[in-house]
């Protein structure tokens, strides 16, 4: 669709049912679901199905799928202004059937996966009858792939998985795992990686323990350190060609990637509402917060770093829906470095208006600054995307000729007095100065 900061009527008529339904009936579930991926949880069980079939009736559904999957088919731009909405809520992408890992993992499996592994899986993960989990990660190095050590082996007619993998979400609710391993030692890092689908039931997966963050209170967390013990797939558990994980894995993660940060557009500006009201309605020495000129410099900068995020998901938005994600490498690095921050920073200003009450939980916001830290790691740390988008700028630079910069004002000066001379002749300037 095109854009000039404006919305198509009718889809914005979509966009205001999102918002007021997220609101008013999506929002709370947070208060009372531990998880919305927990297909066991009775209280999850009751309330989202309703909702989701809400989502469907409005023609909301999975929105980032195909239609012949059952979705919409949007362009990246929609879905950038539909997540903003969605995000406003954990339970948010799994009403409107667009949670992650699920959403990425079911893309590879329409793209890549035999029709036995659609039959099995795909088809009843865009139903959200089943969820699944992304194995990549390993504690010896996270996401780096050129230290991982997970490997893959033929062993006649099957893959013999064996390796350990690190914070592997949503693990214990799984019923399968797409797992990357290496099969190609010996190749280029890029050459090097497969992926896997692995049933949660095969013998040899065990998961060691389910770790929680340092928010999580009582029972176990959501994130798998997994063990693959000599775990034996046949030879069709591959997904793609041999060798090309990197490639699929990459490709995935670079949807995830603007996904997660579309829907943090949502996240930061519900907790920005939070610090607003909590500026207006709280008095303190005399006077309202919003009176304070400090907590007036909180607000201003709240509001522009929200807004110059927005704007610049937003227009990489717009670029993948006409160039496609693989000419974005740049702009989205950068996405993803900023993404943490701003939600870091607004929700940083908003426990510090809410006082005491900020860091209890009774409200959301430590866990959110908590989420603002995840992003800041998960999908890879912000370190090496701000590497990455520099090096893309940089690679486009031309060096200065001489020992002195191009904007140097000697040389410039005598570039404009070598024009001037020639003006007042009438003739022009026929060498650089």
């Amino acid at each position: 669709m095109t854009w000039s900061f404006e919305t198509d009527p009718d889809f914005q008529a979509s966009l205001d049912w999102a918002e007021t339904f997220m609101r008013a009936e999506v929002e709370p579930l947070d208060t009372v679901i531990s998880s919305p991926y927990d297909l066991t949880d009775p209280v999850r069980q009751r309330l989202i199905p309703p909702l989701q079939e809400k989502v469907r009736a409005n023609g909301l559904w999975a929105c980032h799928l195909r239609p012949e999957l059952g979705g919409q088919g949007y362009g990246q731009l929609k879905l950038a202004l539909l997540a903003e909405q969605v995000g406003r809520s954990d339970c948010g992408p799994t009403v409107f059937g667009s949670q992650p890992p699920d959403s990425g993992n079911s893309e590879i499996l329409a793209e890549y996966g035999t029709q036995e592994q659609k039959d099995r899986y795909l088809r009843p993960l865009l139903d959200n009858q089943i969820v699944s989990c992304f194995s990549m990660t390993e504690p010896q190095g996270g996401a780096d792939p050129s230290v991982f050590t997970t490997t893959a082996v033929l062993d006649g007619d099957e893959w013999v998985l064996e390796g350990h993998k690190w914070f592997s979400s949503n693990a214990k609710f799984a019923s399968f795992f797409i797992v990357v391993a290496v099969t190609e030692p010996e190749q280029p890092v890029q050459h090097r990686m497969s992926l896997f689908v692995v049933p949660a039931d095969t013998p040899g997966v065990t998961i060691l323990r389910n770790v929680g963050r340092g928010d999580h209170v009582g029972g176990e967390g959501t994130h798998g350190y997994i063990h693959y013990d000599q775990v034996r797939l046949p030879m069709d558990s591959l997904l793609g060609e041999r060798g090309k994980g990197f490639q699929v894995a990459q490709a995935r993660l670079n949807g995830g990637r603007m996904h997660h940060a579309m829907r943090t557009v949502g996240k930061a500006r519900r907790v920005f509402e939070m610090l607003c009201e909590r500026a207006v309605s709280r008095e303190t020495r005399g006077s309202k917060l919003a009176d304070k000129q400090l907590v007036q410099d909180m607000v201003a900068d709240s509001w522009m770093e929200l807004e110059q995020f927005r704007l610049l998901v937003l227009q990489t938005a717009w670029k993948a829906d006409r160039f496609g994600y693989g000419a974005l490498r740049g702009e989205i690095a950068a996405v993803k470095a900023l993404m943490p921050t701003v939600l870091r920073n607004v929700t940083s200003r908003a426990v510090q208006l809410h006082g005491s009450l900020g860091t209890t939980n009774e409200m959301p916001l430590i866990a959110y600054l908590l989420d603002g830290f995840t992003m800041g790691l998960a999908d890879g740390p912000t370190e090496v995307h701000k590497s990455t988008l520099a090096r893309q700028i940089l690679r486009g630079v031309t060096p200065a000729e001489g020992i002195f910069p191009s904007e140097h004002i000697p040389a410039v000066r005598a570039r404009a007095e070598a024009l001037d001379a020639a003006a007042a002749t009438g003739g022009s300037a026929v060498r650089d100065v």
